[in-house]
């Protein structure tokens, strides 16, 4: 048995309870959880904004170490350091096959399957988002697990199965930073302090950080962002002004709420590049007129997981941590137990902190 927080239902609070973990059947693997990052993406899970079965165990940005694998699986031993990968591509579908890994239309098939039981009652449980990592252990499709470069500690790894990734790719995949342009990151969360990290590494000129929290100023400076600014009504002016009276070159909205979306639109120059991360309900719609779509001749992108593909990218972010251009710790605000993370999510409904990561 492992200990585990559970979802038992959608807005329900987060239990911690004993589960029953079966053996890694064949393709699988069986995991020991060193820590698992707490994702705006779970509170989603949580509250319905993104569908996922239940009961579940949340947690799907993960690092730990090999327990045990099933039949069939190589390249993977026991003690082995590995990330976890929520959305392993199938390599099959049309999108793998167009070299869009991120979008495999296959990549969630694990979530919707049971994969463990409660120890009190034998109900069955889902693993959020396919990886269940708000839990001492797990068991994942070998895909799911991805082999950690040396030279990265263990702990803060974690943040490489999501808040990195998603970011250094929103940088450099979707955005496309170069050299001397300048960018505005709205919403200094994990996502965002790691967007400002990959915006300093793609060697951008003027990095401006916008967020509701004074708070987190200092974070977003230390990041890399040469200029913090309060979010406001008049943000875009004040981007504006900063920015030789054009807008920035690259917009990046790490929130997924439409008047931030529309704020990073305004805030973008004629001809720029404004790129959603951030997840937003379905039912929070941003307008445009056709006038200005046409006028201003911006590019507006979504960016699912940073455009990454992980095998690919992974050995490339480890190079820049080993060099010191990356700083994972720089990320963590705080480290926690499973049971604080509805202190965590009430956190990042306040808009505090960067990023808390739960350590086992």
């Amino acid at each position: 048995m492992v200990r585990a927080a559970v979802l038992s239902a959608v807005n329900a609070p987060l239990a911690i309870a004993d589960i029953e973990l079966p053996e890694p059947g064949p393709g699988q693997v069986r995991v020991r959880l060193a820590a698992a990052g707490v994702c705006h993406s779970d509170l989603s899970l949580s509250n319905g904004t993104l569908r996922q079965p239940v009961p579940a165990v949340l947690g799907h940005e993960g690092a730990g170490t090999v327990v045990s694998v099933g039949e069939g699986v190589t390249g993977l031993t026991p003690g082995d350091p590995v990330v976890l990968n929520w959305a392993p591509p199938c390599g099959a579908c049309h999108y793998c096959g167009l070299g869009e890994p991120w979008l495999c239309a296959n990549a969630g098939a694990a979530a919707a399957a049971p994969y463990a039981k409660l120890a009190s009652g034998g109900d069955e449980l889902y693993p959020g988002l396919g990886t269940a990592a708000f839990a001492e252990e797990t068991v994942v499709a070998a895909s799911a697990v991805l082999p950690l470069p040396d030279g990265v500690p263990l702990t803060e790894a974690a943040l490489l199965g999501c808040a990195v990734l998603t970011g250094y790719g929103a940088v450099h995949h979707s955005a496309a930073v170069r050299p001397g342009e300048s960018v505005v990151v709205f919403g200094v969360g994990g996502v965002g302090l790691a967007v400002l990290q990959a915006a300093r590494i793609a060697g951008a000129g003027t990095i401006l950080a916008v967020d509701v929290s004074p708070a987190k100023e200092e974070l977003a400076l230390a990041a890399g962002a040469t200029e913090f600014l309060v979010a406001g009504d008049d943000i875009a002016k004040r981007v504006r002004a900063l920015t030789g009276g054009h807008g920035a070159d690259v917009a990046i909205e790490c929130v997924g709420r439409a008047d931030t979306i529309r704020a990073a639109w305004s805030s973008t120059r004629r001809g720029g590049r404004t790129t959603v991360v951030g997840i937003g309900g379905k039912g929070d719609v941003v307008s445009f007129s056709a006038l200005e779509l046409f006028h201003f001749g911006r590019t507006l992108s979504g960016c699912v997981y940073g455009n990454s593909d992980p095998a690919r990218d992974l050995p490339v972010l480890a190079g820049h941590i080993r060099a010191g251009r990356l700083d994972l710790s720089a990320m963590v605000t705080e480290r926690i137990a499973l049971e604080a993370i509805p202190a965590a999510f009430d956190a990042m409904l306040a808009g505090r902190g960067g990023r808390a990561l739960v350590v086992f």
